[in-house]
């Protein structure tokens, strides 16, 4: 058996979420794929469609909390939104690498990629099942005007909002947001401690702003930094946001115990390593955080989905 995994390249958490697929079906011995959907217009698209959306919501949080809230209003099952019409430009160009590169079913935790499936299979272009996966404790807008075969939703008490909006009960199934492998794996805190550099010895605090870097992380620094404990370590990873990890190394890079990391993919490493988390309520982060029974402190969401990542938790 084949599947193939569709994502897209806004944030990292659909795309963690989507790789995670494709390890636990590698490791039942099927075959998977994984692909940006937005690549198959090219690459200058993928990187169209990711960049304006981290610059947004990096730098216009507001605005982001404008549209969301205006999709919220406007969404239902009755009328295709805009966002539909949007991702039927997609149809044509996902036809031809499904012509091409046959598979038995499609998984996508990317509301993009549903609504060009959902178009697809309304016209009869679809002959694979289409799984999808959310990666928010939450229906976001416009799930309900997707036609997919299951919605893998991170938990069994948001049923009842995915009903309430239109999506057939039947068709959900509350087995959680999946994470990689590495996450399930029992923690050694002196081992990981080793690998990451870190002293064995005090409490080791550990920041995550998400792949894009989002949130006033100075001002949370500065605040950290003069409250920790003297024996403590603090670990920040900066993801992307390469001016945000310029900043903190300059001004904490010095101090004794201080750790300021750009993009890693040794997070679990980091999370085995360290006694508590203090992140943005992305919902990858805050599963794998979970699933480690490592101890969250949320601040700084993206105002939309993850204020409600937030109040779930």
């Amino acid at each position: 058996m084949k599947v193939l995994i569709l994502s897209c390249n806004t944030g990292q958490g659909h795309n963690a979420a989507g790789r995670a697929v494709e390890e636990r079906v590698r490791q039942q011995g099927h075959e998977a794929e994984f692909v940006d959907i937005m690549r198959l217009v090219g690459p200058r698209t993928s990187a169209i469609v990711g960049g304006g959306y981290v610059g947004i919501v990096r730098h216009a949080p507001q605005v982001f909390h404008a549209i969301y809230r205006a999709g919220g209003a406007i969404s239902s099952p009755k009328r295709k939104s805009p966002v539909y019409y949007a991702n039927v430009l997609l149809v044509r160009p996902l036809a031809q690498y499904l012509d091409q590169n046959p598979c038995d079913i499609i998984a996508t935790p990317h509301l993009f990629a549903a609504e060009t499936l959902t178009c697809m299979k309304r016209r009869g272009l679809l002959r694979q099942k289409v799984v999808a996966v959310s990666t928010d404790y939450t229906c976001i807008p416009f799930w309900e005007e997707t036609d997919c075969d299951a919605y893998i939703i991170p938990h069994g008490d948001l049923a009842q909002e995915y009903t309430d909006k239109g999506v057939p009960a039947g068709r959900l199934y509350p087995y959680g947001i999946p994470v990689g492998l590495a996450f399930s794996r029992a923690p050694d805190k002196a081992a990981a401690r080793r690998a990451c550099g870190l002293r064995e010895a005090g409490p080791a605090l550990l920041v995550m702003s998400g792949s894009m870097g989002f949130g006033n992380i100075q001002q949370f620094a500065a605040e950290l930094f003069r409250r920790r404990p003297a024996d403590a370590q603090v670990v920040m990873i900066c993801g992307s946001n390469d001016k945000m990890r310029g900043m903190l190394q300059e001004k904490y890079g010095g101090l004794p115990g201080a750790h300021i990391l750009g993009y890693t993919d040794r997070v679990a490493d980091y999370m085995d390593a360290c006694d508590v988390i203090f992140t943005k309520p992305g919902g990858l982060t805050s599963t794998e955080a979970a699933v480690k029974n490592l101890p969250i402190v949320h601040f700084s969401p993206i105002p939309g989905c993850e204020l409600n990542n937030m109040d779930f938790f």
